[in-house]
């Protein structure tokens, strides 16, 4: 369901431009903000394309916020679903292909890594508790990325930013300085302007195959051969929809 809502702001991208864009050695700073027009963003993602917004989402005005905080909300929402699905596609071939923690993810007494379930199947065999802490944990970082930035991104923030952690001792509880979840080595702090605005280009590019992947791979496994050229997976039973009924 996630990388499915992150394929209306990914059309952005494509399409007859209405104006040139800039050279990738724009600041990433111009590349995230809304210096960087809708038309010369779309070019630079797909410069055969362009830009191509059939559903006028681009200019629409979502809860009476502006077209500004609209456009900043479809950008973030865009690049965030793009990272979640890049680590699904990864993880769905590690997993399909046997590879997996080699510890116990759950009490002893309840069922672990089963050897031949495909992602889903394993999906459905994790008792509810463990289901419960993966999302109560993803619940928090989207509570923090929400609440942690100092300028948010329907206000002029920089779509796909993520804020640092506080300090030791702040929230929930932090014995420890919690490195930031995007550059927590500091590396990209290091790359040139240049490789900054050309690096998220590729990740906006990876991101949008990455959640035409990782529903290729559900599609097919729920209706084989729904995908044309696709790989042949094996049938799943359950609702890929549904995460919390089996």
């Amino acid at each position: 369901m996630v990388a499915l809502l992150s394929l209306a702001p990914s059309c952005l991208g494509l399409a007859t431009p209405l104006r040139a864009a800039p050279p990738l050695a724009s600041s990433r700073a111009a590349a995230v903000s809304m210096d960087y027009s809708k038309e010369e963003l779309a070019t630079a993602l797909n410069p055969v394309v362009g830009y191509f917004d059939p559903l006028g989402l681009a200019t629409a005005d979502f809860w009476s916020q502006g077209n500004e905080a609209t456009w900043g909300w479809l950008r973030h929402a865009e690049i965030k679903h793009g990272r979640v699905a890049m680590f699904a596609f990864v993880g769905y071939i590690a997993q399909y292909n046997g590879l997996h923690f080699g510890f116990p993810l759950s009490l002893p007494e309840s069922p672990s890594y089963a050897a031949g379930l495909t992602p889903p199947e394993q999906w459905d065999a994790l008792p509810l508790l463990a289901k419960a802490q993966i999302f109560t944990f993803i619940g928090f970082l989207e509570f923090w990325s929400e609440l942690g930035m100092e300028t948010h991104y329907m206000k002029g923030g920089r779509p796909g930013d993520y804020p640092d952690f506080p300090k030791a001792g702040v929230i929930p509880v932090t014995p420890v300085k919690v490195f930031n979840l995007y550059d927590p080595f500091g590396f990209a702090g290091k790359r040139s302007e240049e490789q900054k605005a050309k690096g998220l280009l590729a990740e906006i590019n990876n991101g949008r195959a990455a959640m035409i992947g990782i529903m290729a791979f559900l599609a097919e496994q729920k209706i084989p051969g729904s995908v044309p050229w696709g790989p042949h997976l094996k049938p799943y039973a359950g609702e890929v929809m549904a995460p919390f009924m089996s």
